[in-house]
């Protein structure tokens, strides 16, 4: 008999006991194919075990009745690797997906066929009769892939914000919600767990509601800071009214959230920016906002995005939202990096560090916290108040773990000293000694913990996970205070005790035997084997010793209770670069395949462009990204925007964030020569950027620099 998923008004189930997943959403047609069984690994070593995807109508059928499963849309390869690497799988079939799409991924066949009159997003049996046959097609990649026949796909999501963002409310809302998943049962998505977005008072008809929360609203039509988010209060507040506040409708939830757990699955691993609005997500950001949800009494973190990628080409038109197609909002072309944990070429940021922090505890100790409900105190914090100190306690009565929260992005908070927690117990509250929290931190810490034998009492430090080495286990614990482990009758466990920036570089994996593995880039497991990102030299530190030194590798003696090994590497690519033209683009001018996002229509924009030159060294030429080395090249520039282009197509758009770009040529097959067309910022442009570059004369239009590095797996 396979496995069972079930759930109660607390927590998620499998096999009859509390489990508490991390999902992470990547689009598959949003990635090179090649690269989907990497990245998925890469998924899985970040502690993700549920991937998320829309089905994107408009990039599988942009032609009336002419489908597209081909390429990186190719659904049915996407799930059979989910399966290969042991990953689980929501569908989120849509119909509509939004997901920053043309149209919110309908077709334009099917918005044209709304202006003639069909009631799209309702029980219109005319466009019911065209997502049964979207659905049937899309079922016929997946089918075997149900968990009922032993595939990845436990779960299914029925539309998207249905109620907040278009289509019907009330009873016409539920009954169409219904509708939906009858008719996605009827076609064979048979699975354990139906669910639909929840917030901004969305209808859920008979699925799971799931929530979400952002760290800042990129659609918000502000060009200004934002009043702080509300997503660093501890709160039994599940609703983010930030959520497509463009859309804003009244009523926070529509549904008994005493019903249902606290499941998310649009936590903001990231922010895509939008052109007239552009905050950066730090890593830290994400981080908070994660452990306030865990505080909170979330029971699934679920990210959006956690794997970024660029829009696939359109046949009749580009496929990105814009103003042009009535939204409210502008965003690059091709470009959908959402500085998302992985990033739009496969790179790291720090936001998959501190999201794998969560997860890895969530893998080896979710089970224990997914049931425990949360006890606030103090309730009702105000999102500008820097001063209290935000807190829970997620408990039985009998253990449990305290949560705090001092970090706003954005803000500084006030430092605190001399704290004391307390765990509530029936035979009597834990008292933790007295530790300083400092502006800008977040954590938690256990209390009456089982650890094997041994029960420990309470710990100012932070469990990360379990490792079983040849004497058994050892307990991975973090912090960068005194961590004063209390034992009770003084019989301790086996601790590992790292610091938060050890943590962060920590991962678990299953070789041989299990492995606590040190390294500033991705690590993961492949065939039982070591697979490590790295530049011209890599440096890893492994608990215990491998067994066998990685291939690659030489051992470089210790580092405390970890193992050392290096890996060198050979010659650097070069580049070189020049200015090479200038130009004014008129007002109002039609857009093309060169302009990156409609933003540059509202007003003449000059720019300027230069010629990039990148030579390789003579071993390298040929050497596939896939076969296990990658150029990356780091672009520095000012301005409103830019793009690159290669032989007249262009590869890749941005809007300004005064982060530095990077964009990957292993991606694009190594090319030699590139264009990089820059175009000016003017000091009146309608733009909110967290840091504006140095102007001249009111404007600026400049590439700054490039950096090339080696990068070998």
């Amino acid at each position: 008999m396979g496995t069972e998923y079930t759930y109660d008004s607390q927590c998620l189930y499998r096999d009859g006991k509390p489990w508490f997943p991390v999902m992470g959403e990547m689009h598959f047609t949003r990635y090179r194919k090649e690269l989907w069984e990497e990245s998925l690994r890469k998924m899985k070593a970040g502690g993700v075990s549920i991937v998320s995807t829309y089905l994107i109508w408009i990039h599988h059928e942009e032609e009336q009745g002419n489908f597209d499963f081909t390429g990186c849309r190719d659904l049915r390869s996407f799930l059979e690797l989910c399966k290969k690497v042991e990953l689980k799988v929501f569908l989120r079939l849509g119909p509509w997906v939004h997901g920053e799409v043309r149209n919110g991924g309908f077709p334009d066949w099917l918005v044209k066929l709304e202006r003639e009159g069909i009631a799209v997003r309702s029980n219109d049996e005319t466009y019911l009769g065209y997502v049964r046959r979207f659905w049937s097609r899309v079922y016929e990649q997946a089918k075997g892939m149900m968990h009922e026949d032993g595939g990845p796909v436990i779960g299914v999501q029925i539309e998207n914000e249905y109620g907040h963002v278009g289509g019907l409310r009330g009873e016409e809302g539920e009954a169409h919600m219904r509708t939906l998943q009858a008719l996605a049962e009827e076609l064979g998505f048979r699975v354990p767990l139906y669910t639909a977005t929840g917030w901004g008072g969305a209808v859920i008809g008979d699925a799971l509601p799931v929530m979400g929360g952002y760290c800042d609203a990129p659609w918000d039509q502000s060009v200004k800071e934002l009043s702080a988010s509300t997503n660093y209060i501890i709160s039994h507040e599940r609703n983010d009214a930030l959520i497509a506040c463009d859309h804003h409708v009244e009523g926070a939830v529509t549904f008994d959230e005493s019903k249902f757990p606290y499941l998310t699955a649009e936590l903001g691993g990231g922010i895509q920016v939008t052109a007239h609005r552009r905050p950066v997500g730090t890593g830290k950001d994400i981080g908070a906002m994660s452990t306030v949800k865990l505080a909170s009494g979330a029971a699934l973190l679920g990210y959006y995005m956690y794997h970024g990628g660029s829009n696939p080409e359109g046949k009749l038109s580009t496929l990105q939202e814009s103003r042009a197609t009535g939204y409210a909002n502008d965003l690059p072309e091709i470009n959908y990096d959402f500085n998302a944990p992985i990033r739009q070429y496969g790179s790291i940021s720090d936001s998959y560090r501190e999201v794998r922090l969560l997860a890895q505890f969530l893998e080896d100790f979710g089970e224990d916290l997914a049931a425990l409900p949360a006890s606030i105190d103090p309730d009702g914090v105000k999102p500008e108040d820097m001063h209290t100190l935000r807190k829970s306690v997620r408990h039985d009565g009998r253990h449990g773990y305290v949560f705090y929260n001092n970090y706003v992005r954005n803000r500084t908070m006030d430092a605190h000293e001399g704290v004391v927690f307390t765990g509530p117990c029936e035979d009597g509250d834990v008292v933790f000694p007295k530790t300083d929290i400092p502006g800008g931190t977040f954590g938690f810490f256990p209390y009456h913990m089982r650890l094997g034998e041994a029960e420990l009492v309470s710990a100012l430090a932070t469990p990360l996970c379990r490792i079983h080495d040849k004497d058994g286990e050892v307990f991975v614990f973090y912090g960068d205070q005194e961590p004063c482990f209390s034992w009770k009758g003084g019989k301790a466990a086996r601790v590992l005790h790292l610091t938060r920036q050890q943590a962060l570089n920590a991962c678990k994996l299953m070789l041989d035997r299990e492995y606590l593995v040190l390294a500033d880039n991705f690590v993961w497991e492949e065939d039982g084997k070591l697979k490590a990102v790295g530049g011209e030299e890599t440096r890893i530190l492994s608990y215990p010793a491998f067994t066998e030194t990685p291939e690659g590798f030489s051992p470089a003696g210790t580092e405390g209770s970890f193992a050392a090994y290096v890996r060198k590497r050979g010659e650097r690519a070069a580049v070189t670069f020049r200015e090479s033209g200038r130009g004014v683009r008129p007002a109002g001018e039609k857009a093309d395949s060169s302009v990156p996002g409609e933003a540059l229509m509202e007003k003449e924009r000059a720019w300027t462009e230069y010629r990039v030159k990148i030579s390789y060294p003579e071993k390298l030429r040929g050497q596939d990204r896939i076969e296990g080395r990658d150029t990356w090249l780091w672009i520095s520039y000012s301005g409103f925007g830019m793009e690159i282009l290669a032989q007249g197509q262009k590869l890749n758009d941005h809007f300004y964030t005064g982060q530095k770009v990077p964009v990957s040529l292993g991606y694009f097959d190594f090319p030699e020569e590139l264009v990089i067309r820059v175009y000016a910022l003017y000091e009146e442009d309608w733009v909110y950027l967290e840091k504006w570059p140095p102007l001249t004369d009111g404007k600026v239009c400049s590439l700054d620099g490039l950096d090339l590095t080696e990068e070998y797996r």
